[in-house]
């Protein structure tokens, strides 16, 4: 298996405009907010512009609609509508058409990204428009009163206050309070909320695979939390083909949960981020098991049915892989299992 593979299909959803389409099938060709952030996630320590250009490009997004995230400064979103919208066109352009755009999750990610990569040297910001963005959008947010908003959360379903989204916050106000004025009691009411909810996901879900973010790539949980987050994921949704996303999930469900492929090298990266190598390593082989020889990574096997949604090649999918497989590649077998 060529690992290198992996970047020539995500290039292959590289717009000219430096974002990404979720996947080039027709159901997806578009452009979300986090997958654009997930995406670009091989890229942070590379000496390419793949990074930066991607970040450019969302800046664009924000600017074009800067009038609404200057209303919402002021007073909270209502009709779903009115919040920032979670997904583009091709050409950045919001779809008239309804969708659950109430995603704080995506507005922290974006944060999050930015810092992170000015942290590793990435220019993402080109100016003092930019920053300025990066500005409104922390008011955004203290507007909303995240740490308390309910909202469609990373999966874009139904309106309740998710951990994921919460978490997803923190880290992005913690990622960018060097760059622009953010007050630490804006930090601290979303850390309040996470010891009030966690390891739980929400009010309905006990556990859910979007809580692995806030293990990687956020890193905000303390380990004792991490862990139990990682118990329940891998003890209760992982499957032969990936992980569900909660259980009684009913998207792409034919008789049972459909199975998320990039949810075990996603697994397998938080094991790795606790430490725990020879757990980690036992990701290797299941991930590998799902790529294809052309590294076109399905979004999920439908559930009932084990066979791959149309929705392939999933970006999102290739690149949580690659940075899985690549990472474990430079870590030897007996480095992560300790024999001499």
């Amino acid at each position: 298996m060529k690992i290198n593979d992996a970047i020539e299909v995500l290039d292959r959803m590289r717009l000219p405009n430096g974002a990404y389409t979720a996947s080039i099938s027709q159901d997806y060709n578009f452009v979300w907010i986090r997958d654009v952030v997930y995406t670009v996630l091989p890229f942070l320590q590379s000496s390419s512009e793949r990074y930066e250009k991607a970040y450019h490009a969302l800046f664009d997004l924000f600017k074009r609609y800067e009038w609404k995230i200057d209303i919402h400064r002021e007073q909270k979103p209502y009709h779903l509508f009115e919040y920032i919208h979670s997904r583009y066109s091709t050409e950045l352009k919001e779809i008239n058409q309804e969708w659950g755009h109430a995603q704080n999750d995506a507005i922290g990610a974006f944060l999050w990204g930015v810092g992170e990569g000015v942290s590793n040297g990435r220019k993402v910001i080109r100016d003092d428009k930019d920053l300025h963005i990066v500005q409104k959008l922390v008011d955004y947010l203290e507007c909303l009163q995240y740490w308390q908003a309910h909202d469609n959360g990373m999966w874009e379903e139904n309106m309740e206050l998710h951990a994921s989204s919460v978490g997803a916050c923190v880290a992005g106000l913690q990622s960018v309070k060097m760059l622009v004025h953010v007050e630490d009691e804006l930090i601290q009411k979303g850390e309040e909320t996470l010891r009030f909810i966690l390891p739980r996901e929400s009010a309905t879900k006990d556990t859910d695979l979007a809580l692995l973010s806030l293990i990687y790539p956020y890193r905000i949980v303390e380990r004792k939390t991490a862990l139990k987050i990682i118990e329940r994921v891998t003890q209760r949704l992982e499957r032969e083909n990936g992980c569900i996303r909660y259980q009684n999930d009913q998207y792409y469900n034919e008789g049972s949960e459909a199975e998320w492929c990039f949810g075990l090298p996603w697994l397998g990266l938080c094991y790795f981020e606790l430490g725990m190598y020879e757990k980690a390593f036992e990701y290797v082989n299941k991930t590998e098991r799902l790529i294809p020889d052309n590294w076109e990574i399905p979004e999920l096997y439908i559930g009932g049915k084990n066979v791959p949604n149309g929705n392939t090649p999933l970006a999102w999918s290739v690149s949580l892989s690659y940075i899985f497989l690549n990472r474990m590649s430079h870590t030897t077998t007996t480095q992560l299992t300790g024999n001499d």
